[in-house]
C-alpha cells in the first residue's frame, strides 16, 4: 500500500474498534441496569461478558492500528506482530472473564436464585441482540478490504455476543414460569460459550505470534508463482511463515550460472515483487543459486566426514 492507503486503512480500522467501543459501552449500560434492577444472574453475565469486549476493544482501538504505521529504527520488519498481540489479549480478557462468571453461576445454582420476571429484562435483551448484531455487519463490512485479524475478533465477539444473550434469555423466560433456576443455567451456558470463544481467538493469533507455517495451499501459491518464471531452473530450500498477519518468504531459486550479474539481479527482482503481488505475503527473501552447483552448506558437511 502506498502511504495515503495506509493512512486510509488506518483511519477505517480505528473508526470500526470506536464503533465497537460504543457499541458495547451501550449494551453494558442498558443489560447492566436491567440485571441489577430485577436480580438478573444471566444478565449480569452477559454485560460483564460485555466489558471484557469493551475493554478488548478499546485495546484494539488504541494500539491495533500501530499494524499500518511505517517500519522504523526500532522496528525495522514493520509493526505486523501488535495487531495479532492486541488480539490474543482479547482472547485472553474473554476467557478469564468466562471463568469468573461460570463461578458466579455455579454459585447461583447451589444458592437460591431470586429473579423478578419483568418485560424490562427482554426488552434489555432484545436491545442487546440488534446492538450486537449492528456492530457484527458493521465491523465485517468494514474488514472485507482489510483483512485485520483484531477486527475479526471483534466481530467474531459480537457474534458470539447475540448466542450468549439468547442464552440469557432462557433464564429470563425461566423467570415468568415460575422457574428461577433456569438463570444461572443459562449463565453458565453464557460463561462456558465465553471460554470456548477466547481460546479460539487466542490459538489463532498464537499461530501468527510464533512464526508458524501457514496451510499448505498457501506455500504452493508461492512456489508456483517461483516455477511459473522463465529463468527459473529449481527451488529449495523455501520457508513460508507468518510475521504477524503477513506471510514471509525466504527461498533458494536456481537459475542459469552463466549469466551475467546484472541479468541475476533483474530476476531477483522480479521474483521479489511477483511474490509480493501475492495476497497476504509481506517481507521476500530470495537468493539466486547457479544450477547444477551444490549449497555451501553441502559442501561443509562433506569437509566435516573426512
Amino acid at each position: 500500500m502506498s502511504g495515503s492507503s495506509l493512512a486510509g486503512a488506518k483511519r477505517r480500522f480505528r473508526r470500526a474498534a470506536g464503533v465497537n467501543v460504543a457499541g458495547n459501552a451501550a449494551k453494558i449500560a442498558v443489560e447492566g441496569a436491567a440485571g441489577i434492577a430485577f436480580g438478573s444472574v444471566a444478565l449480569l453475565a452477559d454485560a460483564a461478558h460485555s466489558v471484557a469486549d469493551l475493554v478488548a476493544s478499546a485495546v484494539v482501538f488504541v494500539w491495533g492500528g500501530s499494524r499500518y504505521d511505517d517500519a522504523d529504527a526500532e522496528h525495522p520488519h514493520g509493526h505486523q506482530r501488535i495487531e495479532p498481540l492486541t488480539a490474543l489479549f482479547v482472547g485472553a480478557i474473554i476467557f478469564l472473564l468466562g471463568v469468573v462468571l461460570l463461578r458466579e453461576s455455579v454459585l447461583g445454582l447451589l444458592g437460591v436464585p431470586e429473579v423478578s420476571a419483568s418485560p424490562v429484562l427482554v426488552g434489555a435483551l432484545l436491545f442487546a441482540i440488534a446492538d450486537m448484531y449492528v456492530l457484527y455487519w458493521y465491523t465485517t463490512r468494514v474488514n472485507v478490504d482489510l483483512g485485520s485479524t483484531a477486527l475479526a475478533a471483534l466481530a467474531t465477539d459480537c457474534l458470539n455476543d447475540i448466542y450468549t444473550s439468547l442464552a440469557a434469555m432462557v433464564g429470563v423466560i425461566g423467570a415468568f414460569l415460575d422457574l428461577p433456576i433456569l438463570d444461572p443455567v443459562a449463565g453458565a451456558v453464557v460463561s462456558l460459550l465465553v471460554m470456548y470463544q477466547g481460546v479460539q481467538i487466542a490459538r489463532e493469533n498464537v499461530t501468527y505470534l510464533v512464526g508458524a507455517a501457514p496451510p499448505d495451499g498457501d506455500r504452493d501459491r508461492v512456489t508456483e508463482a517461483l516455477r511459473s518464471h522463465h529463468a527459473v531452473v529449481g527451488v529449495h530450500d523455501l520457508r513460508v511463515f507468518y510475521d504477524g498477519t503477513e506471510l514471509e518468504v525466504e527461498v533458494h531459486v536456481e537459475v542459469d550460472g552463466e549469466m551475467t550479474l546484472r541479468r541475476a539481479h533483474d530476476i531477483e527482482t522480479e521474483l521479489v515483487t511477483r511474490l509480493r503481488d501475492l495476497d497476504g505475503v509481506g517481507d521476500v527473501h530470495v537468493h539466486l543459486d547457479p544450477s547444477g552447483v551444490g549449497e555451501w552448506k553441502d559442501a561443509a558437511e562433506g569437509r566435516n566426514r573426512y
